[in-house]
């Protein structure tokens, strides 16, 4: 099954769709959004439509529909989607109230679990690069390695499976325990 990434968007050199930014760039943290199946777009289009920066990545997978087999946009994190914002309890009453949301990961509005800017870093790289990109079993334990060069330069994963010219990095999101794993080229990776 062949699997390229897209941004889910009109515009391919962006996939962080911000209608407007926070209001206090330096108190604006990522948070996970749960939506129900198959709503994270619609949850997006109306975050963005009110002023919020949703992020939303996306994966072309495989379908087969009326009989043809054709590439279609899928979300990488199935039943999930990302805000940066500086929440307040009016900006999170505000989200809660987004038709096919079911919630925002944390204990409660003013204990809401925080993602590493990091994770969603080499998450939009990824995006970006238009690599190719599988679904992966989260994983907690291997060699963290870093990219060395190329349009990854940067992104830090677990390096899984080495061939002689290529090898899969696994970029986890520890809130939602979930992986993608992403084929590079093996010379461009070096222990972190």
């Amino acid at each position: 099954m062949l699997q390229t990434v897209t941004d889910g968007s009109d515009f391919p050199s962006r996939n962080i769709a911000a209608a407007a930014e926070p209001a206090s760039a330096q108190e604006a943290s990522w948070y996970a959004l749960w939506t129900h199946s198959h709503c994270e777009q619609m949850v997006r289009d109306q975050l963005v439509s009110q002023g919020y920066c949703a992020f939303l990545p996306t994966i072309d997978l495989w379908a087969k529909r009326r009989g043809v087999r054709r590439l279609a946009p899928a979300p990488m994190f199935p039943g999930y989607l990302f805000l940066r914002h500086a929440m307040d309890k009016g900006s999170y009453l505000d989200v809660i109230k987004v038709r096919g949301l079911v919630r925002v990961l944390g204990e409660r509005w003013d204990r809401l679990t925080v993602i590493a800017d990091d994770e969603i870093d080499a998450i939009e790289k990824v995006t970006l690069a238009r690599r190719r990109v599988l679904p992966y079993p989260y994983l907690t334990q291997g060699q963290r390695t870093r990219i060395t060069s190329g349009p990854l330069a940067g992104v830090e994963g677990v390096f899984v499976e080495a061939r002689p010219h290529q090898g899969l990095l696994v970029l986890s999101v520890r809130l939602l325990q979930r992986s993608v794993a992403v084929v590079v080229d093996a010379t461009e990776v070096a222990p972190a």
